[in-house]
């Protein structure tokens, strides 16, 4: 019974660190996005992207981004975003992404935290929209 524990402890402690490698820090994409080295999608739905946004974000919602793939190019990193830590429209983002081969990760926060860190918002619809 203690090997099977330690071997399942092991396995939980190896995705974990999987799953750390795949969040950005909010001082992380604020640099990236200074430096135009990613692309930042909000993954809520267009209201609340309407209502506040991070700065250059691109509004596609999460039940969107399969017929918006054409239009997103393969060789840019993406970082997605949405509700919060627990929001799981940013993960379900990241999968859709990588399974079409574009690196992809998520913001470990999400777009309250990232307001209430006094970081830059704008607010209005998606162009276009």
């Amino acid at each position: 019974m203690t090997e099977q524990l330690e071997a399942r402890l092991a396995t939980i402690d190896a995705r974990l660190a999987e799953i750390n490698a795949e969040l950005v820090e909010m001082d992380e994409l604020l640099k990236r996005l200074r430096s135009r080295k990613v692309v930042v999608l909000d993954t809520r739905p267009s209201n609340e992207y309407a209502a506040g946004h991070i700065p250059g974000a691109l509004s596609v919602p999460v039940e969107n981004l399969q017929k918006e793939l054409r239009q997103l190019p393969r060789d840019r990193e993406y970082v997605a975003y949405c509700r919060g830590p627990y929001c799981v429209y940013a993960d379900r983002a990241v999968e859709i992404l990588s399974s079409h081969g574009r690196r992809a990760r998520r913001l470990r926060e999400g777009f309250p935290e990232w307001r209430a860190a006094g970081l830059p918002v704008e607010t209005g619809a998606r162009p276009g929209a």
